[in-house]
């Protein structure tokens, strides 16, 4: 599989997702604008996993664009990303219907810290395919954001527990800090 393969059907799936997420929000019954309060907690969480949505298309593409070659650990790895960005409609559904409530607060982390896992093995993974310029893992370098977010989605999941919104603080927090494009990437392609 070429690159451009891998990078096509991944594109497919997160489309898929962000599809299914938007299929998941219904209009309220009555005209007012009161009749919007009670979907705040829906919206918010919709407006949440689609910016993190986003975020991996966004990183994925620069990612895959930096590399030259991939094989067969490269296409599971990306599988296996994929895999946990699919949980996120189901999480994204759970925790809005209930309103930020406890468990489904918690439980929503899981997708997120799964993927920030998997994305970070997909990376390496495309850093050790046979063929690969070195400049992809000199674009990577420590990549402590990555890190950074994996233990902050570890963090929150546990005081979603006892404090649901500060775990979405946290949430929000880690998407604002991958809000903005990685250029490391960016200054790979240009080599």
């Amino acid at each position: 599989m070429t690159k451009g393969r891998l990078e096509a059907f991944s594109d497919g799936v997160i489309a898929i997702l962000i599809t299914i997420m938007v299929l998941e929000l219904h209009a309220p019954e009555g005209v007012t604008l009161d009749e919007l309060a009670p979907l705040a907690p829906v919206l918010l969480s919709y407006v949440l996993s689609f910016v993190n949505l986003g975020i991996y298309w966004s990183n994925h593409h620069h990612l895959v664009q930096a590399s030259k070659v991939v094989d067969g650990r490269v296409l599971w790895a990306n599988l296996h990303l994929l895999f946990w960005l699919s949980l996120f409609p189901f999480g994204t559904a759970w925790m809005g219907q209930h309103g930020f409530a406890a468990i489904p607060t918690a439980v929503y982390g899981v997708p997120l810290v799964m993927a920030a896992i998997a994305y970070y093995i997909l990376v390496r993974a495309l850093i050790a395919a046979p063929g690969q310029p070195e400049s992809l893992a000199a674009a990577i370098g420590g990549d402590r954001k990555g890190k950074l977010s994996i233990v902050a989605y570890l963090v929150a999941m546990p005081i979603a527990l006892v404090a649901p919104l500060a775990a979405v603080a946290i949430y929000i927090g880690v998407a604002a800090i991958w809000f903005v494009p990685d250029r490391r990437m960016e200054r790979a392609l240009g080599r």
